[in-house]
């Protein structure tokens, strides 16, 4: 018996390049290197702070129907032995209040002297210095019941103008390119590290050097002669240019890119995290010699406010005490 012949097919079937494969895909998704990404966490002092803050916030609102009556009213009212400053909970939060004003000096001896680098750096003690210090407003204002007359509303203002002068002076602290140990950055290693932050960019978002460069281009206006509220003003303004290529550069890559996978989207906070780094860079580079005289003159007002403010707290805490008032409960 004759075996039965299979025909063969017409059509051979065609023979693949290797760009045919790569053609025949879909869109090509965001480039992920092999690295993991790096998680945002908060560091432990901006958990804490959260929690003071918060914890304080309840006490305060818990207590909001005792600060907002008359005095005629407090006397009877049973959160009084609690609540008034040299109750319970107010006298606490006084105690603890000046214990975190006096502890806030310890900054600039660290400044001032050298052989306290084993206690950290002072990067790391300014940035312990302006978290310990942003709980300080709900605390005084515990502690005064929320009526600030006499020599405590003294002490109160004149923390709270130090309170306001030192956020700004963060604000512009943060402003000047730095390394991790708080040393300021010359221009060349500013250049080099906008360069690396320029790479892992591309890598990161899957963009061409020219498209980013393009996205995130910085205002070549010129900053020579500027004055205080010039300065000043320039850097607000830096800062919402920021935040509009951000916003381009976002759109840019989601044109590009698809987002699909949870990879793609991690890929693009991070590519977003360090264009904002990037261009903070060129924009502190560019501001540079102007934002230094700035915060040389911020220094000069900065000192006689916080000794004010020391002043003011020591005659209240003196009087206090001279008066008989009852002390650590």
């Amino acid at each position: 018996m004759q075996a039965l012949k299979v025909p063969a097919p017409t059509d051979t079937a065609p023979t693949r390049r290797p760009g045919d494969r790569q053609a025949a895909r879909s869109p090509v998704r965001l480039t992920t290197p092999v690295r993991r990404i790096p998680k945002q966490k908060l560091s432990g002092g901006k958990v804490a702070l959260a929690l003071f803050v918060g914890i304080l916030s309840a006490l305060n609102l818990i207590g909001a129907h005792y600060y907002l009556a008359p005095k005629s009213e407090q006397v009877r009212d049973p959160f009084h032995p609690w609540l008034k400053p040299s109750g319970y909970l107010g006298q606490s939060a006084g105690i603890l209040a000046l214990a975190i004003f006096l502890f806030l000096w310890l900054y600039p001896l660290r400044k001032k002297f050298r052989w306290l680098s084993f206690t950290g750096t002072i990067a790391r003690w300014l940035d312990v210095h302006s978290l310990a210090a942003l709980g300080l407003p709900l605390l005084v204002a515990m502690h005064a019941a929320w009526r600030f007359g006499g020599i405590i509303g003294l002490g109160f203002w004149s923390m709270m103008i130090v309170w306001a002068s030192g956020i700004v002076g963060r604000y512009l602290y943060a402003r000047i390119p730095r390394s991790q140990a708080g040393v300021e950055l010359t221009i060349e290693e500013i250049g080099a590290q906008r360069q690396a932050l320029l790479q892992e960019i591309a890598q990161w978002s899957g963009l061409e050097m020219a498209a980013i460069e393009a996205a995130l281009d910085a205002d070549p206006t010129p900053t020579e002669g500027l004055g205080l509220w010039q300065t000043v003003r320039r850097m607000i303004a830096d800062d919402r240019r920021r935040r509009r290529a951000a916003r381009a550069l976002r759109r840019e890559i989601r044109q590009r890119r698809p987002q699909n996978r949870k990879d793609d989207r991690a890929a693009l906070r991070e590519a977003l995290r360090l264009a904002n780094r990037e261009m903070a860079l060129v924009q502190q580079s560019r501001m540079l010699g102007a934002t230094q005289n700035v915060l040389r003159f911020w220094h000069v007002a900065h000192r006689p406010l916080a000794i004010t403010a020391l002043v003011a707290v020591v005659v209240h805490v003196a009087v206090v005490v001279s008066l008989g008032a009852t002390w650590f409960w």
